[in-house]
């Protein structure tokens, strides 16, 4: 369910309570705005979730780029040191 949707659908929840005696309608009031208060803290959380899965994805390809070039130099490096030994022979 989207926001705009649950949004809807709780205003109209709000609005059917509103028309209960009052001894019911207390309580129901208090269930629908622990039910609207959870859910913004649900999407804070998913919101935060999402940051920290695009960091981690980031870190990774940073990690990823800097072993393709370890290898590289490492590469390099032995290649060196091969020609190195070969003209001393």
């Amino acid at each position: 369910m989207d926001e705009a949707t649950f949004q809807k659908k709780l205003g109209e929840l709000v609005k059917e309570i509103g028309t209960l005696p009052p001894s019911q309608r207390k309580r129901l009031e208090l269930l629908a705005e622990e039910t609207k208060q959870r859910h913004t803290e649900l999407k804070k959380s998913v919101s935060s979730l999402q940051d920290s899965l695009d960091y981690l994805r980031l870190s990774i390809k940073y990690l990823l780029f800097d072993l393709e070039a370890t290898r590289r130099e490492n590469s390099y490096l032995r290649q060196l040191l091969e020609d190195s030994e070969n003209n001393k022979q």
